[in-house]
């Protein structure tokens, strides 16, 4: 077989899709690094804190009692009564046992309900900027993203009038990501129930991707749809342990939602991957179970990042950002810095300017094309104090 006909043997699903924009970037850093080159990653998606030991003294003790099994296919006993817990105690939300899976990361929980509810000729309503992953997923499962734009004047939040001018009879699903990434925005209360209405009585489901609902800042607090009665049995609540407890590697996501919603995602992980790590299910369990004061720790040291990436970015000319409410992401926009030279090359989009940053001056971040917003980088705070000074510096000097 030759090299240029093999894309004739591809599915439609793996050619309508895209790689994903961070990873890509995040392993062209490491291989820099890996280089001997002092690159400053703000591209990656995770903590750059340790998994707690109470967590990793669970795995461990897991391992010693021989817990390294398969498990059943939607979750251990033990893991969804703490989920149930953590739901009533940190979201305001009752669930049963029987209403929630559990599945190998926040990745797969997504994929699960995506490919259990969308069918070809579907339609379902992504706001840009996205999760890089959302839009490829709705492809996978053979139904189409509606990409609907939103602005930093609303905080790249959707509005009301957004929603319901993208809504037709095609419309299956709205995702709603808060907080967000790439954009750290956190939709209010009312906002939620704004929306909600538009939506209500309508047979349109809604993801609500709540995985970074433990990091926020000054107050904030999420508030999921799944808590409007009207709403909650169309609504599937995503969240997972790798984000608050430094767990990305540990693979744990799960999923609240009505039982039939679970019993299908069930069955599709039935046949795909089966049970979740088993040693990673009883950490998990650990942490959500365990004293969640040290999540409150590490979130007020991010918040001391987000302060200090806000001030300082926005000193930059060609530079303007919002203020973030929750996650480790800010998403400057850099429309001021499109159509200069810097480095003897025009910079058109956000991928030359993040391709010029790395190459040039060591610093690794996410252009914004990845998340829908071609005029927009987007930098995770996830690293000390001196790492972000330095890429800050170097970003100053790069547009000097």
């Amino acid at each position: 077989m030759s090299a240029d006909n093999h894309e004739k043997y591809l599915s439609r699903r793996v050619l309508s899709m895209q790689e994903s924009q961070t990873i890509r970037i995040s392993g062209l850093a490491k291989k820099m690094q890996a280089e001997g080159k002092d690159v400053v990653s703000l591209s990656a998606g995770e903590p750059d804190f340790p998994t707690p030991d109470n967590v990793c003294q669970a795995g461990i003790d897991a391992i010693n009692a021989g817990f390294t099994r398969y498990t059943a296919n939607a979750g251990i006993p033990e893991l969804k009564k703490a989920i149930v817990r953590k739901l009533s105690r940190d979201n305001g939300l009752e669930y049963s046992e029987a209403e929630i899976i559990v599945s190998n990361g926040g990745k797969q929980t997504l994929a699960n309900a995506f490919l259990a509810l969308c069918d070809e000729g579907d339609e379902v309503i992504v706001p840009a900027p996205y999760w890089v992953s959302f839009p490829e997923m709705v492809r996978l499962a053979g139904a189409t993203p509606v990409i609907v734009d939103t602005t930093i004047e609303t905080g790249y939040k959707l509005t009301p009038a957004q929603l319901e001018a993208a809504i037709t009879p095609k419309t299956r699903m709205l995702v709603l990501n808060s907080p967000s990434n790439p954009t750290g925005s956190v939709y209010s209360e009312q906002e939620v129930r704004d929306l909600m209405k538009v939506v209500e009585g309508k047979e349109i489901f809604v993801i609500s991707d709540e995985m970074y609902d433990m990091i926020v800042y000054g107050g904030v607090r999420p508030f999921s749809p799944a808590r409007i009665p009207e709403m909650k049995p169309w609504v599937i609540v995503s969240n997972g342990t790798s984000k608050s407890y430094s767990m990305t590697g540990w693979r744990i996501g799960y999923v609240a939602a009505p039982k039939w919603i679970i019993d299908a995602c069930d069955k599709i992980q039935s046949q795909t991957t089966s049970n979740a790590n088993s040693i990673a299910q009883k950490a998990a369990a650990a942490a959500l179970d365990g004293d969640q004061s040290i999540v409150w720790e590490r979130t007020a040291e991010f918040q001391k990042r987000r302060d200090f990436m806000f001030r300082e970015l926005n000193k930059i000319p060609g530079i303007q950002t919002t203020l973030p409410d929750g996650a480790f992401y800010i998403f400057p926009s850099i429309k001021g810095l499109l159509g200069k030279t810097f480095g003897g090359k025009v910079m058109k989009d956000s991928a030359d300017i993040a391709e010029y940053l790395l190459k040039d001056h060591f610093v690794a971040t996410v252009p914004g094309d990845a998340f829908g917003a071609p005029d927009n980088l987007r930098l995770s705070y996830a690293a000390s104090i001196e790492e972000l000074e330095k890429a800050v510096n170097r970003m100053r000097k790069a547009f000097e």
